[in-house]
């Protein structure tokens, strides 16, 4: 009896065990399922242009210290590598050349015309500019009317095609019987073929633009419209082109107000840009209105057709090519962007499926018909 006892001993002593051992087999194999977990969650965290890294840690660690909402989360947006030669910022001269095409142009006259504007007029109906720059131009010279009460401003020079620009440059050699002109930029290296450049004349034959006088609200006041006097006096020896009172860029708000207010021409400025890069500090700044920008530049990946660019995300944003060998992001954080709500976009499929059946409806009546029209 007594050796019975001892052997059911022996049993339940050697269950318990077993049960422990299994037990602690799970609880490690549990461990092991977190921690992995965990890992996993880290390196993904951790995208390569994410800057919120303190963030992300803090999160981890379990602080309970308060996250600044203002604080700007970027994100990866993917651009085509090619779009380095697109974009308000684009830097072109004797070194750098603009490769033309898909330029959206309005003509100046005809666009004057259909707004009523009379502040100012183009040389004819041929004058084209690019229809983002035709608003600022024209809010900039409506107020210069309003400021002085002179509408005699006109658009001598706009967007220029590369076989007019190559007539001009032709037509200058042959005027002064040199070798290359220091006036006219050779063929693909003018900014007039970008459709950013316009030139000021005065629609008067005895006077030219010089920018003086009551003109002279135009130079203090263009930065206000995104514009800057691209050939300024003091910086021929950077551009290499003559003074230029005349020739007006745009470039936008934010960049001309940082030029203007530190005295740069746009190839200094698209220098500076290229220490601002997205890893290291963004130039910052606000303008005398209080507005506020964040700008970084981000180099392209010239061994591929695309190009990751990282990007705030819920803020207004403005991507451009300086036409060399990068891409300039401008920040603008005051300007916060709400998320398309689940209802507008269920609004939008709605609206895009009775489009595509209208349109199905409409082939199948079409192939009927063409049908009938065959028998008969």
């Amino acid at each position: 009896m007594a050796k019975d006892e001892n052997k059911r001993k022996s049993i339940r002593r050697a269950k318990n065990i077993t049960e422990i051992v299994i037990s602690l087999v799970i609880i490690a194999l549990g461990g092991y399922a977190v921690k992995t977990t965990l890992d996993r969650f880290t390196t993904v965290g951790e995208a390569p242009f994410v800057g919120d890294s303190e963030i992300d840690q803090d999160i981890l660690e379990g602080t309970t210290e308060a996250i600044d909402p203002d604080k700007i989360i970027f994100e990866n947006s993917t651009v085509s590598t090619k779009d380095k030669f697109k974009g308000n910022l684009i830097l072109v001269n004797e070194d750098y050349q603009y490769y033309s095409g898909d330029e959206d142009l309005v003509s100046i006259n005809e666009k004057l015309d259909e707004d009523g504007r009379t502040s100012y007029r183009a040389y004819d109906n041929t004058a084209q500019i690019l229809s983002v720059v035709y608003t600022p131009l024209s809010e900039m010279l409506d107020d210069f009317y309003e400021e002085t009460g002179i509408s005699d401003i006109l658009i001598e020079g706009a967007y220029r095609t590369n076989e007019r620009q190559q007539e001009l440059y032709d037509a200058d050699l042959a005027a002064t019987g040199n070798d290359t002109s220091d006036r006219v930029a050779l063929p693909g290296h003018s900014e007039h073929e970008c459709g950013y450049a316009l030139d000021f004349g005065i629609n008067d034959d005895e006077r030219d633009y010089d920018g003086t006088g009551e003109y002279d609200w135009i130079n203090q006041n263009c930065w206000k419209y995104g514009f800057i006097l691209r050939y300024a006096e003091d910086k021929t020896d950077i551009t290499n082109i003559k003074y230029e009172s005349w020739h007006y860029r745009y470039v936008g708000i934010p960049h001309a107000y940082y030029m203007y207010t530190n005295d740069l021409c746009l190839e200094e400025y698209i220098e500076l840009l290229r220490s601002y890069t997205y890893e290291s500090e963004h130039l910052q700044f606000s303008d005398e209105n209080g507005t506020e920008y964040e700008i970084y530049f981000v180099a392209s990946d010239d061994s591929s057709e695309t190009t990751t660019v990282p990007v705030p995300s819920g803020v207004k944003y403005e991507i451009s090519g300086n036409n060399a060998d990068g891409f300039i992001v401008t920040v603008y954080p005051d300007e916060k962007i709400e998320a398309a709500s689940e209802e507008s976009t269920e609004e939008v499929t709605e609206e895009t499926e009775a489009e595509e059946s209208a349109e199905e409806a409409s082939d199948e009546t079409a192939d009927e018909e063409s049908e009938e029209s065959a028998e008969e």
